[in-house]
C-alpha cells in the first residue's frame, strides 16, 4: 500500500515539538518552522514508512515476532488494536524491566500465569483458602495486566517497533544490548541515532500514531500472508508429489543360468 504525502498531513503526521525541545539529530527531516514549531518533511516519512514497511513484512515473513512497545495513554489503545489484530505481542503498560535482557525470568513469569490458568482448570483453585484465592487471583490479573500480550512469545522478538522512544527508553536500551532491530516513530524532540529505522513523525497525536501504525500492519500483515501462502504452496507440492516405487527386488540367478 503506497503512502501518500496528503494523508499524512491530514493526520497531523507534520507537526514536529516546538523549536526550543527539538534534537538537532533530526534537522535532515525538519522541512521548516512554523510559529515556534517543527514541520517534519512529509516526503521523508512516506520514504520511511516504505522502507520500514519492507523491512518489518521480511521479518514477518521469517516467522519472528515483532514487538510493539507504546504505554503513552494516545497510543496505547490503537497499539493494542492493531498489533492484536495481526496477532503480534505487544506492551502497552509499564515496561517490565528486563524484558528483553532478562527473557529467561519473563518467561517464568508468563508460565507461572499458564500455571495458575491449569489450577482453575483441573479444580486444584478450589481447595485453597478463600485468602490464598484471592492472593492468586489478583497476582493473576496483574501478570495479566503486564504480560497478557506477550504469552505466545516465546523467543525474543525479531524487531521492536516503538511509539516515543524519549519515553520507552529502557526498552530502547535493552534492544540495543541485544542488537535487536528498532523501528521507531520518531518525533522532532528525540535523537533518530538510537532507531535503525526512523520513521519521522508527531508521536503525540493519536489520528498521527494511528495512520502511521494502518501502514505498519499493513506491511506486517502483507509478509505474514506471503508466508501462508509459501507454507500452502509446500504443503500442496508434497501432496502432489506421488510416492517412488520400490524398486523390484533383484531376480535369483539359477545354477542353469550360470
Amino acid at each position: 500500500m503506497a503512502v501518500e504525502v496528503k494523508e499524512l498531513l491530514e493526520a497531523g503526521v507534520h507537526f514536529g515539538h516546538l523549536t526550543r525541545k527539538w534534537d538537532p539529530n533530526m534537522a535532515p527531516y525538519v522541512y521548516m518552522e512554523r510559529n515556534g514549531i517543527h514541520i517534519i518533511n512529509l516526503y521523508k516519512t512516506a520514504a520511511k514508512i516504505d522502507e520500514a514497511g519492507a523491512a518489518l513484512s521480511k521479518i514477518a515473513n521469517s516467522g519472528r515476532k515483532i514487538l510493539f512497545v507504546a504505554t503513552k495513554k494516545q497510543a496505547k489503545d490503537i497499539v493494542a488494536e492493531k498489533a492484536g489484530a495481526i496477532n503480534m505481542p505487544y506492551i502497552t503498560e509499564r515496561w517490565p524491566g528486563g524484558m528483553l535482557t532478562n527473557f529467561v525470568t519473563i518467561r517464568k513469569a508468563v508460565k507461572k500465569m499458564a500455571s495458575i490458568d491449569r489450577m482453575k482448570k483441573d479444580g486444584t483453585f478450589l481447595t485453597l483458602s478463600k485468602k490464598e484465592r484471592l492472593q492468586v487471583d489478583r497476582l493473576r490479573a496483574k501478570l495479566e495486566k503486564n504480560l497478557g500480550s506477550i504469552t505466545d512469545m516465546t523467543r525474543l522478538p525479531g524487531a521492536l517497533f516503538v511509539v516515543d522512544i524519549k519515553r520507552e527508553h529502557i526498552a530502547i536500551k535493552e534492544a540495543q544490548k541485544l542488537n535487536i532491530p528498532i523501528f521507531a516513530m520518531v518525533d522532532t524532540n528525540s535523537d533518530p541515532r538510537q532507531v535503525d529505522y526512523v520513521i519521522p513523525a508527531n508521536d503525540d497525536a493519536s489520528k498521527s500514531i494511528d495512520k502511521i501504525l494502518s501502514h505498519v500492519t499493513s506491511a506486517i500483515s502483507e509478509g505474514l500472508a506471503e508466508r501462508k501462502a509459501d507454507k500452502d504452496a509446500a504443503a500442496s507440492a508434497k501432496e502432489e508429489t506421488p510416492k517412488a516405487k520400490a524398486a523390484p527386488a533383484p531376480k535369483a540367478v539359477s545354477e542353469e543360468e550360470e
